[in-house]
């Protein structure tokens, strides 16, 4: 397997070193795959869902209604069975609020647990075709990805 890191300097902090600290490479394909796949939860907030159905031309209730289901006192998109999100195309493979995806979606896939070692970044890229292809990510962008979600 390629080192996802090509070789490149790691950041040090005092003796945390951030193996990604030249940046990663990545740019969405649209494939769908990150939208499929093991059962799971797709964490969303009134304002994500007010944004999804206006993309969708659905008032917020009846989008709600629709696609969301609650876990608790927090909310998740639902899923087909077998695991595809409720909004991806099973046509297309494409999300259908795509532009106004959640910030779970939109953060993929810089989450913690995917940046924490060389191997989970290289699973990550494995499900993933856009990990390791397109353009180069710094690493203050995927700080700021990173943190608007802990996952």
């Amino acid at each position: 397997m390629a080192d996802v890191n090509d070789g490149r300097r790691a950041e040090t902090r005092g003796s945390d070193t951030v193996w990604y600290a030249d940046g990663l490479r990545f740019s969405c394909t649209q494939c769908g795959d990150c939208c499929t796949g093991a059962e799971g939860y797709v964490w969303v907030n009134q304002e994500e869902i007010d944004s999804m159905a206006r993309r969708l031309n659905l008032p917020a209730a009846e989008f709600e209604a629709r696609f969301v289901y609650r876990v608790g006192i927090r909310r998740s998109l639902k899923e087909r069975p077998g695991g595809d999100c409720v909004l991806l195309d099973p046509t297309t493979r494409k999300c259908t609020a795509y532009e106004d995806r959640p910030r779970q979606c939109r953060t993929w896939p810089f989450w913690d647990s995917n940046l924490r070692t060389p191997d989970d970044w290289a699973e990550a890229a494995a499900a993933c075709p856009g990990c390791n292809h397109g353009q180069l990510v710094p690493l203050e962008t995927i700080r700021e990805q990173a943190a608007k979600i802990r996952l």
